[in-house]
């Protein structure tokens, strides 16, 4: 239905020829995609030869018409249009599941009262369309919804229609490709409008379903006061490696969280005030007000409205950067709790739970989950620019190289700092651009109050010492509390060196005694799979995640572990269930802690009905995990893994370090040079601007393989050693891993869902007309092992065709490979055009770039 309203605008707008044009290419791309290797042939020939002014028209329709599709096919998820209705929240199955394990209620009430779900939104610059466009396509999600009623009349059903035609319009007429780079700021408060226009919703809505059906089942339900989901955000306060985030920039985005926090509140305040017009209340409260009112909780909750606004004002004077005089402001989370929950007992001791369990107990979960605050932010910085800070101090003050010492010489100078009552750094030193940046963050920190940051992530942590500075650091800026410092373990060694590292940081007296017995840790799933590839990445992150979980056991110490995932699987991205089943047994009993990145808070945060689908499933898959652990993995398939992950390894960093042609052939086989050219995010993609694909983020670094549908990271090296191993031993033990392992299975799993998003076809044409000869055969090679891959995977899976066991997937991305299909063709078309023909133009520039956006929406990861 919306592409035939797309189709309709497209030749309202641009006539009968172009559509006709498009509808040809159509036929032909489904065609090809049948196997029809004479229309592949024709296709090819057609958009080879479109004139350039065809080509924006052409990419644009098959971008949107991708867009469209996912609109739909997301609705589809949570529409009940035509069945009996689906409440995404099943408390019983998740429940008979349990006791069918032997688990007693005891153990169900106290793993549901454990439960934590933070949810990390991160900048990552993974998210293509614009948020102009976003917003058109929940318009119309909302007309879906509209329309998904078998009551409507007729004229109800042409108004809507009209309606999604208007929007889909809109649409069309509107650019898909920003002009310029979001800033920092303009990042965070899109991660605002998501929490505002979907996550308020959706909070109380997810604890309310599963609160009453709790307690049918088991007589259980939260405490008004419980916290089982909350969210941190990383925009504005991500500078590793983004010389736009600045503590200036940090201490802003604070104040605009606040301010929509306190805004948010306001309107919640005010429909309570309007409700809550009852009389009746309990001594105590009336006490709270004049006692001679009529209607006690209006008057008590006039004063909070009064309150929020003035904090309103106030911070919109200091976002100003005016002087500002006023007082009486809400300051912290409790100023606001308090009264709201002095309502709410009052309420429910005078019989009136019906009224309190409304919207008043809404606001207050959202209290709960988001504070005055609205998110949390954690501050990232990489290791070595603490260490430069200090390198700088320590010369300046005549005391040497901190950068030169051994680590023993830098852990015993940092304890003594650590443990001294006089500052070390002078108030009238004057440092470098960079240590005064540094030293600044730490200034904001300082000034900030303990529940807006939630921690401090220092990215290559490769020793304790990495850790102990920033907590020097933190203690010279005046910081009056002990933040959470949580190293993150993100190459390959690194993650193999994750125990010995932490193991020696608790050997410090002085850092157990300041962490009261918890620990944050973050693995890292993308640098790693960058570094080694994803089976050897994959194994490493398990052991490194085992090691912690044993010497934290040993310790007495509650472990978090942060998983810094992507949405592609070369980025550790995999759905919810699998990916927590996929950890190691306890991985989750300091509850689970996620980053959801780019593209990916969209499809799975987006609206509030998507939204309260992904809670449910993460809710349920850390019950089933902490309650019914997945098996610890037996000797003999750890034996097999580091087979795996060393034939994996090598296979994968002789082709990416060792093969002299490919660093070449990356850049000429895909639009990586272009993406950099796409105004994605904030952030550069290049930690070091001057570097090799050694310094490439690791989200350009899948991006543009994903764009030539060779999707290299993902696999390289794995097939290889799956069919190594099975040349020397057989393939049983694989058969038995993969049905009775869910780690092993959920590697082969991803395995097959990336391969039926990969064409060989399409990627040998980006070859034919961009790559030079010689560099050919490397091509050749990658896709020969991709084709036997794919064979080798099969047969471990017992599956006759990629995603048998997953229909409705494979259906989606089919369907959806008829039209991202002649996107690639174009962009090679668009690619050849610019750099060999080399006559670039502006229209052409942003077919380019509409294609890459196009490609990503049809793939459904961009990185």
């Amino acid at each position: 239905m919306l592409g035939e309203m797309l189709g309709d605008i497209i030749q309202e707008s641009m006539g009968p020829e172009i559509f006709d044009r498009l509808e040809s290419i159509r036929r032909m791309s489904k065609a090809a995609h049948s196997g029809d290797d004479k229309e592949h042939r024709k296709l090819v020939e057609t958009l080879r030869n479109l004139p350039d002014g065809e080509i924006l028209p052409v990419v644009k329709a098959f971008n949107q018409f991708l867009n469209l599709a996912n609109t739909a096919e997301q609705y589809e998820g949570i529409s009940t249009h035509g069945r009996a209705a689906v409440n995404p929240i099943d408390f019983e199955k998740i429940y008979r599941k349990l006791k069918e394990g032997e688990v007693s209620e005891k153990q169900i009430q106290e793993a549901i009262s454990a439960v934590s779900i933070n949810l990390v939104l991160t900048a990552h610059p993974t998210e293509i369309n614009r948020r102009s466009l976003i917003n058109k396509l929940n318009e119309v999600n909302a007309c879906l919804h509209e329309l998904d009623h078998d009551d409507l009349v007729d004229y109800e059903k042409q108004q809507i229609h009209r309606r999604l035609k208007q929007i889909i319009a809109q649409y069309w007429h509107t650019d898909e490709i920003r002009k310029n780079r979001p800033t920092p700021v303009e990042e965070a408060k899109w991660g605002y409008d998501v929490i505002e226009t979907s996550l308020w919703e959706a909070v109380p809505a997810f604890i309310r379903e599963l609160d009453e059906q709790m307690q049918a089942t088991i007589g259980f339900s939260y405490p008004v006061d419980a916290r089982p989901i909350q969210f941190t955000t990383w925009m504005g306060s991500d500078r590793d490696g983004n010389p736009n985030v600045t503590a200036a920039v940090t201490s802003q985005i604070l104040l605009k969280s606040r301010h929509r926090a306190a805004s948010l509140f306001l309107k919640d305040v005010q429909v309570l005030v309007t409700e809550l017009s009852m009389s009746g209340c309990t001594e105590g409260f009336r006490q709270l007000v004049d006692s001679d009112t009529q209607e006690p909780y209006r008057e008590y909750l006039k004063i909070l409205r009064k309150k929020l606004q003035r904090t309103i004002q106030y911070l919109d004077a200091r976002l100003a950067g005016r002087p500002t005089d006023i007082t009486d402001i809400i300051t912290k989370t409790e100023e606001l709790w308090d009264p709201l929950y002095a309502c709410y007992q009052s309420l429910v001791a005078s019989d009136m739970s019906i009224i309190a369990n409304d919207h008043l107990l809404d606001t207050l979960r959202r209290v709960r989950c988001f504070g005055i605050t609205l998110v949390q932010i954690d501050v990232r910085q990489e290791s070595t620019r603490h260490t430069e800070a200090l390198s700088e101090l320590t010369r300046y003050l005549g005391l040497g190289d901190y950068e030169s010492w051994s680590e023993d010489e830098k852990q015993a100078f940092l304890v003594r700092e650590l443990n001294s009552k006089r500052p070390l750094i002078p108030q009238n030193w004057n440092p470098s651009a960079d240590t005064k940046e540094v030293l600044d963050t730490c200034q904001v920190i300082a000034g900030t109050p303990h529940e807006a940051i939630a921690a401090y992530v220092i990215s290559m942590t490769r020793t304790p010492s990495d850790i102990l500075a920033v907590h020097l650091l933190l203690k010279e800026a005046g910081t009056p509390y002990i933040l959470a410092v949580a190293p993150l373990f993100e190459t390959l060694n690194d993650l193999n060196n994750a125990k010995t590292i932490m193991e020696q940081l608790f050997s410090v007296s002085w850092y157990r005694g300041v962490i009261s017995n918890k620990q944050m840790v973050m693995i890292g799933y993308s640098d790693s799979a960058k570094d080694a590839g994803a089976i050897a990445a994959g194994w490493a992150q398990y052991r490194a995640q085992e090691a912690l979980i044993e010497i934290c056991q040993h310790q007495g110490i509650m472990l978090t572990l942060f998983h810094g995932r992507g949405g592609t699987i070369g980025r550790g991205g995999a759905p919810a269930q699998a990916a927590l089943f996929s950890q190691p047994p306890g991985s989750l009993q300091g509850g689970l802690r996620v980053t959801e990145q780019g593209e990916m808070i969209r499809f799975k945060l987006g609206l509030p009905k998507v939204a309260v689908s992904t809670f449910i499933h993460y809710f349920d898959a850390i019950l089933e995990a902490n309650l019914l652990p997945p098996p610890v993995p037996k000797d003999e398939w750890r034996v097999v893994m580091d087979k795996l992950s060393t034939i994996s390894c090598e296979e994968y960093q002789g082709i990416v370090r060792g093969n002299p042609d490919f660093i070449p052939y990356f850049y000429q086989a895909t639009p990586e040079a272009e993406l950099a050219k796409l105004p994605l995010g904030s952030r550069p993609a290049k930690r070091r601007p001057n570097g090799g694909v050694e310094s490439l983020r690791a989200i350009p670094w899948i991006f543009g393989w994903s764009q030539n549908r060779l999707m290299l990271p993902a696999w390289l090296g794995a097939g290889k050693s799956l069919r190594q191993f099975i040349a020397e031993e057989g393939i049983g033990v694989l058969e038995t891993m993969y049905s009775d392992w869910p780690f092993f299975k959920t590697r082969i799993s991803m395995l097959e869902m990336v391969f039926a998003k990969a064409d060989t076809r399409i990627s040998e044409y980006y070859d034919e007309r961009l790559v030079e000869e010689h560099l050919l055969p490397l091509g050749e090679y990658l896709r020969s092992q991709l084709k036997e891959d794919i064979k080798t995977v099969l047969e471990i899976a017992h599956d006759k065709s990629l995603m048998e066991t997953l229909p409705e997937v494979a259906k989606s991305v089919a369907a959806r490979n008829i039209y991202t299909n002649p996107l690639n063709l174009l962009q090679v078309e668009l690619l050849y055009r610019s750099r060999v023909l080399e006559s670039p133009s502006s229209v052409l520039e942003q077919a380019m770039m509409v294609t890459i956006s196009g490609i990503a929406a049809g793939t459904r990861n961009t990185g």
